[in-house]
């Protein structure tokens, strides 16, 4: 039997509607203003989408049903932790609020997780669905130029600048996030603010 260990809480559910990284190359900017908040999401194989007042529902861009999906196989879902946005505010300041990163399911956490502590994945147990829902190939979300522009403040910043080549080596590892794979292959789940987290041991 598989023993639990529960690290925290979902605190924050969101989607990216269109691409965070505006304009051309090399002049890109990051932008947070296509995500959306919501309270709940359906997570599958396939990605994310955001479930809405009324029987709504959007659809992640990193989704492969999205029309203009970023889908690169293991980015189809993204989890980050909030002890990692306490170490980018206090090192670039208040605008690196929580889900600034643009991670699907924020979760808060007592600990710093590394990718060597969630090698046998997570485990969210989705209260609206009565079913525990598995993310596991976990991998680090890479940082990104556009992003370490946006935490320095320095839109302008050259990519091989020593401020930003300093802010990618801050945010690798997982600060800026993970990816991870659903193990449900049957009906999608419905992740909800509040549901418990736990890793596997």
């Amino acid at each position: 039997m598989i023993q639990l260990r529960e690290i925290g809480t979902i605190v924050r559910l969101q989607i990216q509607r269109s691409s965070l990284k505006i304009g051309q190359k090399p002049h890109r900017v990051y932008d947070t203003s296509p995500l959306l908040s919501v309270e709940q999401l359906s997570v599958s194989p396939g990605g994310v989408i955001a479930l809405l007042p009324d029987n709504r529902t959007a659809i992640d861009v990193h989704n492969t049903r999205h029309p203009h999906s970023q889908n690169a196989g293991p980015n189809g879902v993204s989890i980050g932790f909030t002890p990692n946005y306490a170490g980018m505010r206090e090192r670039f300041g208040d605008h690196m609020t929580d889900g600034c990163a643009g991670e699907n399911i924020l979760i808060e956490t007592g600990e710093s997780l590394e990718l060597s502590d969630l090698e046998r994945g997570v485990m969210i147990r989705c209260s609206a669905a009565g079913a525990d829902l598995r993310l596991g190939d976990i991998l680090v979300a890479q940082p990104c130029v556009e992003f370490s522009r946006y935490t320095l403040r320095m839109p302008e910043a050259e990519k091989g600048s020593p401020e930003i080549k300093e802010t990618l080596q801050f945010l690798e590892h997982g600060t800026r996030g993970f990816y991870a794979t659903p193990s449900n292959h049957g009906e999608p789940l419905v992740v909800s603010i509040g549901d418990r987290v736990y890793l596997p041991q």
